[in-house]
């Protein structure tokens, strides 16, 4: 089995402006495996178990074909060279991935009373969902616009058998402007997070999530002495990508 490394226990981190008085706690997913890191690997660690007990091949896609993957005629194409495949979804968003997902919360030693990630395609979100079984609340933070991932987690839901559970929504007002979307006071607060907490964000998925947790509590959003966990997924990878393209915004 494809392993992922030990992840140290989650760890508090006090946020300045906090009326309600509520906790909040960093699992660092990030730290989990050494090249593919966060929720990413947890999402493909299963399918790409299961892919090399098949005798799995890679297959290089172009940009062009790949924004098209879904179409009958790439399909048809894959097909014709390959016969019988099987076409993991993106983002690894599929049963085996909510398998991979789930564990994030039942290897965690404590319960808590919010969990919070960003969300990108619903799979990780959906699989914290059918791990804890009822336990807590789970607000996913969309980072894409729209409010299209209440949809899609309830039909993943489905799909595994956990439609029942309804300890969860959608947080929608963080997404800069879409995804990959950002603004000064999103770069800012990234840069400051690292300073005053030693953890780097990425500009894509955390930084969105922690601004909007940051948000929240001074807002009142949680209940009183409530405890908040807060999944980094990852995605540092992207920073060097992103300054490159943007100037070197995010310190690293």
């Amino acid at each position: 089995m494809l392993t992922i490394g030990p992840i140290p226990p989650p760890h508090e981190i006090t946020v300045p402006d906090n009326p309600n008085r509520v906790r909040l706690y960093v699992r660092r997913e990030d730290l989990g495996h050494p090249v593919v890191s966060g929720n990413k690997w947890r999402k493909l660690r299963y399918n790409l178990a299961a892919a090399r007990q098949m005798g799995m091949v890679l297959h290089y896609m172009d940009r062009p074909t790949y924004r098209q993957k879904h179409t009958p005629e790439v399909i048809r194409v894959l097909r014709e060279q390959f016969g019988r495949f099987y076409l993991i979804p993106e983002g690894g968003t599929n049963r085996l991935a909510l398998q991979g997902a789930a564990e994030m919360v039942t290897e965690l030693d404590e319960d808590y009373d919010y969990y919070c990630l960003p969300c990108g395609t619903g799979g990780t979100s959906a699989g914290i969902i059918c791990g804890l079984q009822g336990q807590g609340q789970v607000l996913p933070f969309s980072v894409l616009k729209g409010d299209f991932h209440t949809a899609i987690i309830k039909e993943l839901l489905k799909n595994n058998n956990c439609s029942h559970l309804t300890n969860w929504q959608v947080i929608t007002d963080y997404h800069f402007g879409g995804y990959a979307r950002f603004s000064p006071a999103l770069i800012s607060f990234i840069n400051d997070f690292k300073k005053n907490y030693h953890i780097p964000l990425d500009p894509i998925y955390t930084g969105k999530l922690f601004y909007g947790l940051f948000d929240l509590i001074a807002n009142g959003f949680f209940k009183p002495g409530s405890r908040i966990l807060a999944f980094h997924t990852g995605g540092l990878q992207g920073i060097a990508g992103f300054n490159e393209r943007f100037g070197p915004l995010i310190e690293t």
